[in-house]
């Protein structure tokens, strides 16, 4: 008797497991589709913001509104990125651990968690993709304060916005490189 409760005990563990296995994954693929969406969503409004600053004869003092622009949606970006690794690393390291030992014979489960991670070639792209979030984050923004800085006149509050603007840039690009995940599994 105690034996049959104690397999039907680790097979309703198995399936709440399971059926937390779902949910993040869920969650999981929802803010991929959200961190790929910030992408487009920075590049539009960067788009927008060098289009208005440039039409009728031309407003550089509106680039500083692309710092803050990049700053806040690569933030979302990186906090979206942070979790979807965080939700894998879970799966590999806590949930699939722990469905695997009230499994028979104790197989591995939820492999490719483990095997996509694998791939020869995962720190080149980890290294890519790191250099493509700064470009996109940080270096467009610099870029626009740049061209900011060059045009006639600059007035001396507009400056100290734009040197604060600097400062967030850095402190999200020093956050883009941190959580870069360059280590292999």
């Amino acid at each position: 008797m105690a034996g049959d409760e104690n397999t039907e005990g680790e097979a309703v563990a198995g399936r709440l497991l399971l059926v937390e296995y779902e949910q993040v994954k869920e969650e999981q693929r929802a803010r991929i589709g959200f961190r790929d969406n910030l992408l487009y969503a920075t590049l539009a409004s960067m788009a927008a913001i060098i289009t208005f600053s440039f039409q009728n004869h031309g407003q550089p003092e509106l680039l500083l509104l692309l710092p803050p622009a990049s700053v806040l949606l690569g933030w979302a970006y990186l906090v979206n990125d942070e979790k979807i690794s965080a939700i894998g690393r879970y799966v590999r390291e806590d949930l699939g651990p722990r469905l695997a030992l009230l499994t028979p014979g104790r197989p591995a489960v939820f492999g490719w968690e483990r095997a996509h991670r694998d791939d020869h070639r995962r720190i080149s792209r980890k290294r890519l993709q790191l250099a493509a979030d700064l470009l996109l984050f940080s270096v467009a923004p610099i870029a626009a304060l740049i061209v900011y800085w060059v045009s006639e006149p600059v007035r001396a509050v507009l400056l100290a916005v734009s040197v604060a603007e600097v400062a967030l840039i850095a402190v999200l690009a020093v956050q883009i490189v941190l959580y870069a995940d360059l280590h292999r599994p």
